[in-house]
């Protein structure tokens, strides 16, 4: 879909005027707000497809109490929990990125991956709506894309421009 941001994931059902605990998701803020209209995905069969936020209230970081227009009971919150919420990406404030931490500058560096060894070498990172993208030349030509996601980064040695990863299997082949 594009044109659309994954920007929360509705967590779990609060209370039974329909409220839903939702949480930003792809590493954004809290993004939610009166009368943005979001998709829902993966549909759910015999739920809305579609929902408006009616309202947002902070509980906690990146964590809201969130209610639909079109969900106001718990059935119905129940039925579209664990939802992602996807949102035209003209429809969101995406400024507040803007003062997120300066992207590493680690062109040139050597990538590793902790399974399976030297993937290549560091030609940018790009930053995206929703996460920063290494692009990573291969020995054996080509490129690769690879999220820069913490929970992928082992070890950073400065010194010795490498980075070290543990990537999700099949991802070097996509």
């Amino acid at each position: 879909m594009r044109g659309w941001i994954d920007i929360a994931t509705l967590a779990k059902p609060k209370n039974l005027k329909g409220g839903l605990v939702a949480r930003g998701a792809s590493g954004l803020p809290f993004l939610l707000y009166p009368g943005l209209t979001l998709a829902l995905v993966p549909p759910v069969t015999d739920a809305p497809r579609t929902v408006t936020v009616a309202s947002a209230e902070d509980r906690a970081d990146n964590e809201a109490l969130v209610f639909f227009e079109e969900v106001t009971d718990l059935s119905g919150a129940e039925a579209i929990a664990g939802c992602h919420c996807l949102a035209r990406e003209d429809a969101v404030d995406l400024s507040v990125l803007e003062d997120a931490e300066e992207l590493p500058d680690w062109e040139g560096w050597t990538v590793f991956d902790n399974e399976t060894g030297l993937v290549g070498t560091v030609r940018s990172i790009d930053e995206r709506a929703t996460q920063p993208l290494i692009t990573v030349e291969r020995p054996e030509g080509g490129e690769v894309l690879i999220p820069l996601a913490e929970d992928f980064l082992v070890d950073l040695d400065e010194e010795g421009r490498r980075i070290v990863m543990a990537l999700p299997a099949g991802l070097l082949d996509l």
